[in-house]
Formats: structure tokens, sequence, C-alpha cells
């Protein structure tokens, strides 16, 4: 029974309670809706920097992410090839300057025999008359109205191909002076050299004599003779 009256009460009071309260919130003067903040970020936390700041440690089962910027993409060109380096010639060594070598000399040709007396024959197309003789170099020799001198006698060295006598002779003609008067003055009609193996090279042309050479020799001369 007095569990009852208890329950009672307590129903009773709490419904004089709740209605006091809203007839308090009736009488209360209206307040307008407060305007919605925009949710802000976490700031993170820094680290403490300087001296004597203390490292934050994170509590046990907090996992603490820090954002790293994105790493720039870059992008690599291929490799050029490398051009190969070209070796280097290397300088020639420069060579000693030695001593000028003299060319080598030619040989020298040999030296022609020469004679004191050349041989000579003459021919008299008129008589058919010939006669040989020798003229001493440098010597006048009178062959009826010739005059032979000879100015050189040669003899072919051994080196040489064909061997033969030369002589280098010149020819006058001089009538001979009669009694009583003077010689009319001569007048040169060959000047040339003579070939002994060859009288026809270089001939002494006249329309009454010819003449030509034998040989060249040193002895003395002798009287010319003259040959029928």
């Amino acid at each position: 029974m007095r569990r009852s009256l208890a329950g009672v009460a307590a129903v009773a009071l709490a419904g004089s309670l709740m209605g006091g309260g809203a007839w308090a919130l009736q009488n209360a003067p209206q307040q307008p809706p407060a305007a919605p903040t925009a949710p802000t970020a976490p700031t993170p936390r820094q680290p403490p920097t300087g001296p004597g700041a203390t490292p934050i440690v994170p509590k046990p089962g907090v996992t603490t992410t820090t954002s790293a910027p994105p790493a720039a993409t870059t992008t690599t060109a291929p490799a050029q090839p490398q051009p190969q380096a070209q070796p280097q010639a290397q300088p020639a060594p420069i060579a000693k300057s030695a001593a000028p070598t003299e060319p080598d000399k030619p040989a020298e040709p040999l030296k022609r025999a020469r004679s004191s007396v050349a041989i000579l024959q003459a021919l008299d197309k008129v008589t058919t008359e010939t006669m040989r003789f020798e003229a001493p170099v440098g010597q006048p020799i009178r062959y009826k109205t010739l005059v032979f001198t000879v100015r050189a006698c040669e003899t072919t060295a051994p080196d040489e191909d064909a061997p033969d006598s030369i002589a280098y002779v010149t020819v006058d003609t001089q009538p001979k002076a009669l009694p009583g008067r003077v010689a009319p003055p001569g007048r040169q009609i060959f000047k040339g050299w003579m070939y002994a193996n060859s009288p026809g090279l270089n001939p002494l042309e006249h329309p009454v004599y010819d003449a030509w050479l034998i040989a060249c020799k040193t002895s003395a001369p002798v009287a010319p003779a003259a040959s029928r």
C-alpha cells in the first residue's frame, strides 16, 4: 500500500515538473538560429624547433601522417650518341738533318790522244797523180798550188764507239810565184775536220785536186814523195 502511494506521488511530481518546464519554454523569448560555420581542417602540428624544443611523441595507437608534396615528374630526353673521338695523327719524327751529299759526278770521258803529225794524201784529177805526205801540226805544206796547214790531229779514245783518226785542216790555193814577180795572194778553199775512216764525210771540193786524211802519228815528218 505504501509502495503504491509512493509511486503515485513520484508520478505526480514528475508531471508537475514537466508541466512547469513546458510553461517556461513557451514563455521564454525566441532566439534566431545561429548560422552554421564551415568546418575547418585540422592544423597539422609542427614539430618544435630551436634549442630546448621537445619532440612530439605520438600517442600509442595514433598514426600521424605527413602529406609530402607530390614529386615533380621530369621527362628524361633520350641520350644522344656521343661522336667518337678521331685518333689524332701522331706527328712524324723530325729526321736529323744530315750533311748534304754531293750528287754522283758522271765519269769524265777519256781524252783523245793527240799527235804531232798528220798523214795526208792528195790526188791530181787531171794527171791522176797521187802523193802521200806528212804535215806537222802548225806547219804549212805545199802540194802544187795547194797549201795544207794541219791545226790538230787526234785519235779517238778507247771508250768511243768507232775508232778513227781526225785532223783539223785548212787548205789554201796559191799559185807559185814566177821569177821576178810577187806571188799572188792565197785564197782559202777548205776548213774543217777530215776523218780517216770516212773520207767522204767532209771532203775537199776542188775542180783539179782532191785530198783526204790517212792517219795521225807522233814521229818526225818525212819529205813528201810523189807516186807514179
